[in-house]
């Protein structure tokens, strides 16, 4: 069986599992080696599986913590869920930290030649050559981590960057404003995996996405901070208005 059906049918198993009970809403799975040795098959299978898993709310991966079970139902394969940009990215970071470093163990000299075009592409004024670079340049790095269930979660979550509107409109709010920013983190990241160094093209991955996620923050103060301005003014007219007619 192929490396992508087995770690799917897994992941099928484990489905089966929780519908049965055997895992209930909430709770903690067991861990990585004991459920290898449960389904028969390795550690990195059961990680493929929970990711792919993770992709379609069945399952919810905290760092440091463990893998649980979702309370939520899970979304159907061609939904999407209801999902802030503040958690996309979130996410994001996650997945495509550890998809860096996996690249940077296997990447060919051709991904490489793509990545350095796409950089530059990014330099572009038309937005819609820019973000499409963007795009590929991230799915590249996915496909040179050799892992078809990291390619599959991070086309997911490009689905839910593109697919969900408030998302969307949140990513083209701030990226209008961080062009020069963003092409320097992506040549960074490059840099990383062209010398094939796989702790600092995480590092670099992660640097990435925490400042977009600060920007992303700031961007949601300002609006609210305008929204209370907004509101303040209208009082002040409609008190205005009120003591003239008193």
């Amino acid at each position: 069986m192929s490396s992508k059906r087995l770690f799917q049918s897994v992941a099928e198993q484990i489905s089966q599992l929780i519908e049965q009970g055997a895992y209930p809403p909430g709770t903690r799975l067991p861990g990585e080696r004991e459920l290898a040795e449960k389904l028969g098959v390795s550690r990195v299978t059961i990680r493929e599986a929970e990711i792919a898993l993770q992709a379609i709310g069945r399952l919810e991966i905290k760092t440091g913590s463990g893998v649980y079970v979702s309370e939520r139902p899970p979304v159907g394969l061609g939904e999407l869920p209801t999902a802030s940009a503040f958690e996309v990215t979130e996410a994001r970071l996650l997945v495509e930290a550890e998809s860096a470093a996996l690249a940077a163990h296997n990447i060919s000299e051709e991904a490489i030649e793509k990545l350095e075009g796409l950089v530059e592409q990014m330099r572009s004024e038309d937005d819609e050559v820019s973000n499409h670079a963007d795009r590929q340049f991230h799915l590249t790095i996915a496909e040179a981590s050799n892992n078809a269930a990291m390619v599959h979660t991070i086309k997911s979550l490009w689905r839910m960057r593109e697919e969900i509107p408030d998302v969307k409109a949140t990513y083209e709010n701030v990226c209008v404003h961080d062009a020069d920013s963003r092409t320097e983190e992506h040549r960074a990241i490059f840099e990383a995996l062209k010398a094939r160094d796989p702790a600092a093209a995480r590092h670099a991955m992660r640097e990435h996405f925490h400042r977009l996620l600060e920007t992303m923050l700031e961007a949601t103060e300002r609006k609210a901070l305008e929204e209370v301005q907004q509101q303040a003014s209208l009082s002040r007219e409609r008190f205005l208005a009120s003591a003239k007619i008193g």
